[in-house]
């Protein structure tokens, strides 16, 4: 059996892959971080040979650099990438040996146009299965939207009619028993229904997945692909610059931001500085208490996903108040998509800032059946951040829908002069909203713990439920 680990990411919902045979190693997507990779190496007596990359990555930044920097491995990419660092540009069928491993490059443009998938093959010669990247998930295949936020003329119906012949002419013909290891699982937004599973035989995928309908016509296939698709997150594109032109290294990164800072030294900072302060506790928690003029993102949710949607520039310094002993997890977090600026943390987290007196905000909250009770007697406008697809699926009576994502773009619907509730899927995405509205200064509102799967629970009417044709 060959020797592949999965290494799955569940806040970015992504895989990198690990291959060794003979003292001879192979990476493939990695995440910034990159010294589980190296520890994961040595356990073996291995060295990395190679980084293998499917595409240039547009939900996060990849380790390639410190990777290669660090252990000596070459840079791989498909045929047409063209990063600006020194890199081996893999042509079409091209074998690459780790140990008595085989990989073969089957370039598979759609997703971008430099992806590329890896057919790998063990010591006796069989094909064992294929890193497939952003080409072909569980259940779904990449969305071919992203090439034109960074060049124009590769446009979405472009890139859709490359998947179309590279899902037909490289993946299909391929053995129905091998294993399918995508880059990304259920939860990210490179892909519209991907599955909670996150390897299958191809064989599977090609009686399941509607991508891979033999009788798909190539503009059947488009229209299909295409139906649905929102706006990519805005950081996107800025993570595929970052990973075309390199980037300053995570150790460099991580040393600037581990600067603890009192009460006192954290207030100076952020009164004298054009600095956002990030606090990355669970939502409850902040809502009982926060500084003022901080934005929640927690960590216990999609964090990377909402820090690239709601912090606008990648360059933007940002001060930290987390959880005691969850500084370092924040700031790699960060790094994981680029925003690489973090210049500091609220030593003793924010007990230690309520204990010197200082000024704190709170958001106000209700149970779903006090919010049952208040709509009985009164009524108040309701408002729902989750996304379009999940409104459109079900939602309350009345209820009208600013998705968390364009909350910056439609302010103005947010009254100042007359009371609303917010509410989101399960409270995470209210509480970022709420410290949003609270930050320009909205203060009459309150949030329903637990979101709508709380208030499923009550008798408030609700539409008809209506299965989403989308995650996105």
């Amino acid at each position: 059996m060959m020797k592949i680990e999965q290494i799955y990411t569940g806040c970015i919902a992504h895989a990198a892959y690990y291959i060794e045979n003979k003292g001879e190693a192979a990476i493939f997507d990695p995440l910034r971080e990159v010294q589980p990779y190296i520890d994961r190496a040595r356990k073996d007596n291995a060295q990395i040979k190679y980084v293998f990359e499917t595409h240039f990555h547009a939900d996060f930044v990849s380790g390639h650099l410190d990777l290669a920097q660090k252990t000596g491995a070459t840079i791989v990419y498909g045929p047409t990438a063209k990063p600006n660092f020194e890199a081996l540009i893999a042509t079409d069928n091209q074998f690459f040996k780790v140990g008595d491993y085989t990989i073969k490059v089957l370039h598979t443009p759609g997703h971008t146009m430099e992806s590329t998938s890896y057919l790998l093959i063990d010591e006796n010669g069989k094909e064992h299965g294929i890193i497939s990247g952003d080409t072909l998930f569980i259940g779904d295949v990449g969305r071919p939207d992203l090439a034109q936020h960074v060049i124009a003329e590769l446009t979405q119906d472009k890139l859709a009619r490359h998947l179309y012949h590279s899902l037909r002419d490289k993946i299909m013909p391929l053995s129905d028993d091998l294993i399918v290891y995508p880059n990304h699982g259920a939860g990210s937004a490179c892909g519209k229904m991907m599955s909670k599973e996150t390897t299958d035989t191809l064989g599977n995928q090609k009686r399941t997945n509607y991508a891979l309908n033999p009788d798909l016509t190539e503009d059947e296939f488009v229209k299909v692909l295409l139906h649905g698709l929102t706006n990519p997150p805005g950081y996107f594109p800025k993570n595929v610059l970052m990973n075309i032109n390199g980037y300053e290294s995570l150790d460099q990164v991580m040393a600037r931001a581990k600067q603890p800072l009192t009460p006192i030294e954290f207030e100076t900072v952020a009164n004298e500085s054009d600095v956002l302060i990030l606090d990355t506790r669970p939502a409850a928690n902040f809502a009982q208490g926060f500084i003022p003029n901080s934005i929640n993102i927690g960590l216990d949710g999609n964090f990377a996903m909402w820090v690239g949607e709601m912090i606008h520039d990648i360059k933007q310094d940002i001060l930290l108040v987390t959880d005691l002993g969850k500084e370092e997890e924040s700031m790699i977090r960060l790094s994981r998509v680029g925003y690489d600026h973090t210049i500091g943390y609220l030593k003793g987290g924010f007990d230690a800032w309520a204990k010197t007196g200082r000024e704190i905000d709170t958001i106000e909250r209700i149970t779903a059946s006090d919010l049952e009770k208040e709509l009985a007697e009164k009524k108040v406008l309701l408002i729902d951040v989750r996304k379009k697809s999940e409104f459109e699926s079900e939602h309350l009576v009345d209820a009208i829908n600013i998705p968390m994502h364009e909350i910056n773009q439609h302010l103005a619907e947010f009254p100042k002069d007359q009371p609303f509730i917010l509410h989101c899927a399960g409270g995470y995405r209210s509480i970022i909203a709420g410290s949003i509205l609270k930050q320009r200064g909205w203060d009459n509102f309150v949030d329903v713990v637990g979101g709508f799967a709380e208030i499923k629970k009550t008798a408030l009417p609700r539409t008809n439920y209506v299965c989403p044709t989308t995650l996105l």
